[in-house]
């Protein structure tokens, strides 16, 4: 099968297409025919580490998965003697994440993995442009009691992460302040922001509202900037581990000694997420934001343009 391949840690140019041996799946395991996948910062920070902690996950010299991607949505082609929920032609969605393999023309999933049947009302393109995004957006929002804190600001709104925030903190309740740039604007608003704040014209730590909750989905920032547009008792989110790795230290000193609090969950996926997904994504709560699609033939070109931080939402790979 064709996959795009990484044997050694680098730039984009370290991806190659190559043939490899299709997986068989094993008795509790589905083989997937991938029709598209993502390309996502995840991938990004595995195939060139910034943190000595990927390395230890990964691989101190080089990478123990050399086949990159998390997200899939495809078609169930093989199926384990013991699999009795999904059939041969099922259509799916699901993430692999940390465990890799999406960029490639199969895949295998445990039955009882991050996969369920695809969105009734999505293509493959679109059901492959969720999960990531959901997976880590809901790892914080769920953590948030919007009864007792509506007010939340979400810097990166726009990005693959940010568009997932904006969509369940909505959903649950919150009344969201966007941070975007100026072509974004309109999109976040569509999605369920109540205000936008265009960074390109204006700081939105240096802005006179006082916010219950700030979620940076981007990384761009840090506590210190934040915190003074937190209220006390606020809390402080990031996707990034932040400079030195400090929103980990900060997540442990702050609940003890500030009135203001970082928290650093970390992400996990499961099925009955996936599950919930679906259910979000029919029940029209949820909807896909796709900045541009390219072949598998193309995942340097697709890669180097998610590492330009200015991709708005996510970047698909058509593999079928």
């Amino acid at each position: 099968m064709r996959a795009s391949v990484n044997i050694k840690y680098g730039s984009p140019e370290v991806l190659q297409i190559k043939e490899i041996a299709q997986p068989i799946p094993q008795a509790d395991e589905v083989l997937v025919k991938i029709h598209a996948t993502s390309v996502n910062r995840t991938d990004c920070g595995f195939r060139q580490p910034e943190y000595f902690i990927v390395r230890l996950i990964s691989g101190i010299f080089k990478p123990r998965r050399q086949v990159l991607g998390s997200e899939f949505a495809g078609e169930i082609v093989g199926i384990g003697a013991n699999v009795t929920r999904f059939k041969l032609g099922d259509a799916v969605f699901g993430l692999k994440t940390y465990k890799f393999g999406t960029h490639a023309e199969f895949v295998c999933v445990k039955e009882n993995g991050s996969i369920d049947f695809k969105p009734s009302n999505m293509s493959y393109q679109e059901a492959a442009a969720v999960c990531d995004g959901l997976m880590l957006a809901i790892n914080y929002i769920r953590r948030i009691d919007f009864k007792k804190n509506k007010k939340i600001l979400i810097n990166g709104a726009s990005g693959s992460i940010g568009t997932a925030c904006v969509q369940l903190a909505k959903y649950y309740g919150g009344e969201v302040t966007a941070v975007a740039n100026t072509k974004s604007l309109e999109l976040v608003k569509s999605l369920g922001a109540t205000r936008v704040i265009d960074y390109t014209k204006e700081d939105f730590t240096a802005c006179e509202e006082i916010f219950d909750v700030v979620l940076d989905a981007v990384g761009k920032s840090s506590y210190y900037k934040c915190k003074k547009i937190l209220k006390p008792g606020g809390i402080y989110y990031s996707s990034e581990l932040g400079f030195m790795a400090q929103n980990i230290f900060l997540s442990i000193w702050t609940p003890l000694f500030s009135r203001r609090k970082v928290k650093f969950p970390i992400p996990k996926d499961n099925q009955e997420d996936v599950i919930f997904f679906k259910e979000l994504i029919e029940g029209g709560h949820f909807r896909a934001v796709i900045d541009k699609t390219y072949p598998l033939e193309q995942i340097v070109e697709a890669t180097k343009y998610v590492e330009t931080g200015e991709k708005t939402g996510n970047v698909v790979i058509q593999v079928v």
